[in-house]
């Protein structure tokens, strides 16, 4: 029995499992290689719309952008509830989510010039760091760090509900928006929880192909892991934006 607090693969919990077990399983290397595919596309993607703003079509651009935040979104919750079709619609969500994250980069880098770069950085190094803090076993997938995220994970998106909500009303939550100290505060946690949030990703793929889920959920534990690294690099984003905002 396994459980995952990624957004995503926290369905997958033990009552899930329970009578999966196929004859053609998933695999750790099968989950990764699809997980590659997933990051391709979505670089094909964003280097489509990094070409259009090249070209100065900013309006093509917002477009696309807009048409990618509403894709992104309904692919991935109808994903979420129904993991058998992360295969058929895993790479749609990459593709609509390199289109966002590059057109959303592209507007930060007018303000802050080379940010992106820096976010891309920031990303692959915590990557690289929590997978190998994941495999030499500094940090493991505990009952305990499964229910410390969960709960930090439900109050950020209280919060982030919350603040959401009252912009309608002219009403924020300082800290959330802010570029004070508690503005970079509440960010740098946000990350945390992000990057440990990999740990539970690595877990579900390793955990998934010892108990012999279906080979599908290769493209379903590829698609959580993409979750979390969209999620973590739009904070990263968001946290160098206020440590260099005047």
């Amino acid at each position: 029995m396994f459980r995952s607090s990624n957004p995503v693969l926290r369905r997958m919990n033990g009552e899930n499992i329970e009578g999966v077990i196929d004859s053609n399983p998933m695999t750790v290397n099968g989950a990764l290689g699809k997980a590659f595919i997933l990051f391709l596309i979505a670089v094909i993607a964003g280097g489509a719309v990094f070409y259009e703003a090249m070209m100065g079509y900013a309006d093509k651009v917002m477009l696309i952008m807009q048409i990618a935040l509403f894709g992104g979104l309904a692919t991935g919750l109808v994903t979420s509830f129904v993991p058998k079709l992360a295969k058929f619609l895993a790479p749609i969500y990459a593709f609509c989510e390199g289109a966002l994250l590059v057109a959303f980069s592209l507007m930060l880098e007018v303000k802050f010039p080379g940010i992106a770069v820096q976010a891309v950085s920031g990303t692959v190094l915590v990557l690289g760091v929590m997978l190998f803090l994941y495999r030499i076993g500094a940090i493991k997938a505990t009952q305990k760090l499964r229910a410390t995220i969960m709960s930090g994970l439900i109050t950020i998106v209280v919060l982030y509900l919350i603040n959401f909500v009252g912009s309608f009303f002219n009403f924020q939550i300082p800290f959330i928006d802010g570029a004070g100290p508690m503005g970079i505060l509440f960010s740098a946690i946000v990350v945390i929880f992000a990057a440990l949030c990999l740990i539970l990703d690595f877990d579900f793929i390793e955990q998934g192909s010892a108990n012999m889920l279906p080979k599908d959920y290769e493209w379903y534990g590829a698609f959580g892991l993409m979750v979390t690294l969209v999620w973590l690099y739009i904070e990263i984003l968001n946290l160098l934006a206020k440590l260099r905002n005047d």
